[in-house]
């Protein structure tokens, strides 16, 4: 079985590698991905973005958020983290059977030493009662590809910082994901294993996967990105992975109530965001003002619900106008807070 070892950290060229290779005829099914990336947050397709990250720490961190084509739950990876992909023709009947899918991962782990692990509920592999792995499929023109990630020595504080959002703050009717008790795969593994890189364990899982002898033997099964690859992986990236629209733009409608008291009065503000378009702003409250508030609301409709367009808008604007009393930074920071 052939294999690809991603060449970059960037989840979103990574991302339109594995739809790229899956789309083409490069590879002899079935092949396998190998992935690893600088911390970044993945929504499943049917996700709303906004409900599934802490967007202010995310931008504060500068951890990459992008959409990806498959189904399922919002998932943080850094480079402690091993993404994985199976690429297989597809089959009605393998097609959500993602204990069949990941069997070789989980052989080769046990054979590394983790002999607790197992693919347990949907789409979930734990050791110990916790997850440190979750998959999602996706398929398309005769093909299919199962991929998921292997927690090894991940930032675990990352996770809950990352992807916390207040549970009253955003109602949607979108997918929300389940948030499981989660683990480092890396204290399960047998001793040889413990300290070393993630992508020296990922060399040793490939090298079980394959029944490999040595490293120089694994890699003549090795698929190496040509720049006829190069060039078509970054069409992708532009249109999908790093396009506000594909990642934001395609979260469903949802509302965003935002309230605070001040000294002169209480500000509460609703937002109606579809697409990612802010299509109704509503301000209610006990404030007083010389311009009315439906002037301000015209003003953000229509606008991306996106901090750096919201602040440039609310920054031209004379709030005390709206708002008599209230510092306008302070309905600034409302209006535009995470």
């Amino acid at each position: 079985m052939r294999y690809v070892v991603m060449p970059t950290t960037d989840i979103r060229r990574n991302l339109a590698t594995e739809q790229y290779l899956m789309q083409s005829n490069k590879i002899e099914l079935p092949f396998m991905l190998f992935y690893i990336q600088k911390p970044c947050i993945i929504v499943g397709r049917n996700q709303n973005t906004f409900e599934e990250i802490n967007e202010a720490y995310c931008r504060k961190h500068q951890i990459v958020v992008t959409r990806r084509l498959s189904g399922g739950g919002a998932m943080y990876d850094d480079l402690g983290n091993l993404s994985f992909s199976f690429v297989v023709p597809a089959d009605r009947r393998l097609f959500g059977d993602f204990k069949q899918l990941v069997a070789p991962v989980v052989t080769a782990l046990h054979a590394m030493g983790a002999t607790g692990a197992a693919v347990t509920g949907r789409n979930d592999i734990v050791i110990a009662g916790k997850k440190f792995s979750g998959n999602a499929m996706y398929t398309k023109g005769g093909k299919t590809f199962c991929h998921g990630t292997l927690m090894f020595n991940v930032d675990l504080a990352e996770v809950t910082k990352a992807l916390n959002v207040p549970a009253d703050k955003i109602a949607s009717k979108g997918i929300k994901s389940v948030r499981s008790r989660v683990t480092n795969l890396m204290p399960y593994l047998d001793k040889q294993y413990q300290g070393i890189t993630t992508a020296d364990f990922r060399d040793a899982l490939i090298l079980k996967i394959l029944k490999a002898d040595s490293l120089q033997a694994m890699r003549q099964s090795e698929y190496h990105l040509d720049s006829e690859d190069e060039a078509q992986i970054e069409q992708l990236v532009a249109k999908y992975y790093a396009n506000w629209d594909w990642v934001y733009g395609n979260s469903p409608q949802f509302t965003v109530k935002k309230r605070k008291h001040f000294k002169n009065g209480t500000i509460d503000v609703r937002f109606l965001v579809e697409k990612g378009l802010i299509q109704e702003v509503t301000i209610y409250g006990d404030f007083f003002g010389t311009q009315p508030v439906s002037d301000l609301q015209a003003k953000l409709k229509g606008l991306p619900f996106k901090h750096a367009q919201l602040s440039a808008v609310l920054e031209e604007q004379h709030l005390d106008n709206y708002f008599a009393g209230i510092p306008q930074e302070e309905v600034l920071a409302l209006f535009t807070s995470e």
